[in-house]
């Protein structure tokens, strides 16, 4: 289905990063596979084993009109002959339009489209049992996988890093992978999350509850841009201005505003010295479908 032996990590050749002696690594996760990209793929793994091996034909989750999570899921399942139910937030045009969820739809999911207030119950019993009800006791995945199958899944990204690692960073949604990776790295080599939504300091309080026994972590929430998938026009133009250097695309949800913090603290000298660093590319380029017009790169599959 996909083969982890394609990911490889790119060194950024950056001025003042070389003048501190700090080397900075992007682990090309978004290398993995066209759709299955990134960390979905290892949040999604377990959870697909998991409903083969509990007997379950279809799988059922959450996501946006614009859902990386989404479509990857109908990719994933696809290729391990189950049937994908999608529950999508909003009714508003966008669910028609997508065209992500156009691509969830080429690759067999079958969508429904929920209010607000309805997808908001997606962790209610009550709601999980009804929609258990309409499609045939599905194995449910939550939203972004964010569940221990999600979190154990994403914890063997760890074994893809370089044993001289010091520092680990990635942007954060819900913060699974963040606490996935943080378990399975030994104490000595910190890590740093950029959560990329507006007061993200409150995924603080999340993660430690998660974390209980692991330390040297901190959350940087000044990077949102204004909100989750919000972006500006000097955004766009960091992601270009990225691509044409270093021959990396950026998806301009999450790892476009992880790298402009990332290099904004290096020439604020807010990171350490004589340290190796590596950033996780954690895919999710088909993201960029809703600026596709605006990029000097084409997108993948």
């Amino acid at each position: 289905m996909v083969t982890e032996d394609q990911v490889r990590i790119d060194y950024i050749n950056d001025p003042e990063l070389q003048r501190r002696d700090i080397r900075l690594g992007m682990l090309r996760l978004d290398l993995l596979h066209p759709v299955i990209s990134g960390n979905k793929w290892f949040k999604l793994k377990e959870n697909i084993k998991a409903a083969r091996d509990q007997g379950h034909t279809v799988v059922l989750t959450f996501g946006g009109a614009w859902s990386n999570h989404l479509v990857a899921t109908a990719a994933a399942a696809r290729a391990a002959g189950l049937q994908a139910i999608g529950i999508v937030r909003g009714l508003h045009a966008d669910t028609a339009t997508s065209d992500t969820l156009q691509q969830c739809r080429d690759l067999g999911m079958q969508l429904q489209t929920v209010s607000r207030e309805a997808y908001n119950r997606k962790e209610d019993a009550a709601y999980l049992e009804q929609l258990g009800l309409q499609f045939g006791r599905p194995y449910i995945i939550p939203e972004g996988g964010n569940n221990e199958a999600g979190m154990r899944g994403a914890g063997t990204i760890a074994g893809l890093l370089p044993g001289d690692t010091t520092l680990v960073t990635l942007a954060i949604g819900t913060g699974t992978t963040f606490c996935g990776i943080r378990q399975n790295l030994a104490q000595s080599c910190a890590m740093l999350g950029f959560p990329v939504m507006k007061g993200g300091d409150y995924l603080q309080g999340e993660i430690a509850a998660r974390l209980p026994r692991c330390a040297n972590w901190q959350l940087e929430a000044r990077y949102h841009f204004g909100g989750f998938a919000r972006h500006n026009p000097e955004l766009i133009t960091f992601i270009n201005d990225f691509y044409r250097q270093y021959h990396i695309p950026l998806d301009f949800v999450y790892t476009a505003k992880m790298m402009w913090g990332l290099l904004e603290l290096a020439g604020n000298k807010e990171l350490p010295a004589h340290s190796h660093i590596i950033a996780i590319h954690t895919g999710g380029l088909q993201g960029n479908r809703s600026i596709k017009d605006q990029l000097c790169f084409s997108l993948p599959g």
